[in-house]
């Protein structure tokens, strides 16, 4: 059964979803989303394992305090971890999630006991990338999130996502759409200017699970491939028939990949 949990942190109150008993694994979301994109996963967590789910500072039901940088999401989760008394964990993230976790190895790196990073990117936005968040920015300040759903649905999702589970396609629209204003703002300036991280990824010795959606668009398979090669323990896992939303897309292989990640030694 997933939990819904509540806890007051500096910046204000944070909900976190929970399943699952025993190691820690703590899940980071994409952008614009919040931590009930991780309900597939949270509702088959494997024996021996406790799934944490956070919204991010700015997002979920409870928003509190829009985030500007990637460090302020990072302080987040380790003031949630801290107040649940987990001093290591696995932690990973999707997409914006999985800058988080970047941004959290320069910080603690001993905090990790294993790395997860799906459909993501090391690299910091490049010129093009600024200049379409910045457009964003300004479409939210305009028309509000439905603005942003309408610019990010096309390539969030896979080309069959949108043709054959349209029901999917309204449901993370939906989630975009709930989302706080000033916690997109937010997020939008933290990923904008989010460090570089290529030259930590030899740095970070624990095992590691790359997985990316065949069909994503946005941080393409190609990408996944070069920063899982810089790895030193890595796994990739390319899911078929999955867009940059991989674990929504193709909820049961993304769950049997993790799962097989955390219970077989890499």
């Amino acid at each position: 059964m997933v939990r819904d949990e509540r806890l007051e942190l500096t910046h204000g109150s944070v909900r976190y979803l929970e399943s699952g008993a025993g190691w820690p694994l703590v899940l980071l979301h994409a952008f614009p989303l919040n931590a009930g994109m991780w309900r597939p996963q949270l509702e088959q967590v494997p024996s021996g394992w406790r799934f944490i789910a956070p919204d991010l500072r700015g997002f979920g039901p409870i928003a509190s305090g829009a985030a500007q940088s990637m460090d302020d999401l990072a302080e987040g989760v380790f003031e949630l971890l801290d107040a649940l008394k987990i001093e290591r964990a696995a932690i990973g993230g999707m997409s914006m999630g999985g800058y988080v976790t970047f941004a959290m190895l320069r910080r603690e790196l001993p905090r990790f006991s294993q790395v997860v990073l799906a459909d993501t990117r090391p690299s910091a936005d490049t010129a093009a990338g600024r200049k379409g968040r910045q457009e964003m920015l300004a479409a939210l300040d305009a028309r509000g999130p439905a603005a942003v759903a309408d610019m990010m649905l096309p390539n969030l999702l896979g080309e069959s996502t949108h043709n054959h589970q349209p029901e999917l396609v309204q449901r993370v629209r939906e989630m975009i759409e709930s989302s706080d204003p000033a916690g997109i703002a937010g997020g939008i300036r933290a990923i904008m200017d989010r460090s570089d991280s290529t030259t930590l990824l030899a740095a970070v010795g624990v095992p590691t699970l790359v997985i990316v959606g065949e069909d994503d668009v946005l941080t393409p398979p190609a990408e996944s491939e070069t920063m899982a090669s810089r790895l030193p323990r890595c796994r990739l896992v390319k899911i078929p028939g999955a867009g940059h939303l991989s674990s929504l897309e193709a909820p049961r292989a993304f769950s049997i990949a993790l799962t097989d990640f955390l219970t077989s030694p890499l």
